[in-house]
């Protein structure tokens, strides 16, 4: 299968490129086939999250992230539809839905970043009509520190930069979406 940083048919750049090779665990879902076209209730307006489980954590990980990125969106940033982190260790899966509660289902101590969208939930694909096909990146990313230094009314940009510097394994699962 083609990976999400290999297939010509999106317009973006591989927007992990740039950060640090990172160690993978397993990641899957029951609403997610990597690089199959998302499912109606991952798109907007019903704007569902997947459901995302994972294991095997790298030795270290103390809290987790859970990210959802567009590459392919017509700006020169990309478009975030998900943020949240302070995912306590012991956690490995979200369910299906998870990620309209700013809480992911009354998780303590987790933050919701509002996305692109404005809201401090997961926003579904929408890309512009007629534009290209985008990608959806879902990564679960394990962090080093119990609690990262965020503010709660902070970007999703800043969640990155601070995943740069304390994420010691990342896990991708992806889909795509294009609007005729």
């Amino acid at each position: 299968m083609t990976s999400y940083s290999d297939d010509s048919r999106f317009p973006g750049p591989d927007p992990y490129a740039p950060l640090k090779d990172l160690p993978s665990f397993p990641l899957t879902s029951t609403d997610l086939n990597d690089g199959d076209e998302l499912a109606e209730a991952q798109r907007a307006p019903a704007n569902v999250s997947p459901q995302l489980s994972w294991s095997d954590l790298p030795e270290g990980t103390k809290s987790l992230a859970v990210t959802c990125f567009d590459p392919d969106a017509p700006t020169a940033s990309g478009f975030w539809h998900w943020a949240a982190f302070n995912i306590p260790v012991d956690v490995t899966e979200l369910p299906t839905g998870a990620g309209s509660d700013e809480t992911l289902g009354g998780l303590d101590g987790v933050v919701t970043l509002a996305g692109d969208p404005g809201e401090k939930a997961y926003y579904g694909a929408n890309p512009p009509a007629g534009h290209a096909p985008h990608r959806y990146l879902y990564a679960v990313h394990a962090v080093d520190v119990e609690k990262l230094d965020v503010d709660p009314d902070a970007t999703a940009t800043v969640l990155g930069f601070n995943l740069y510097f304390h994420s010691i394994g990342r896990a991708i699962l992806w889909g795509w979406y294009e609007a005729k």
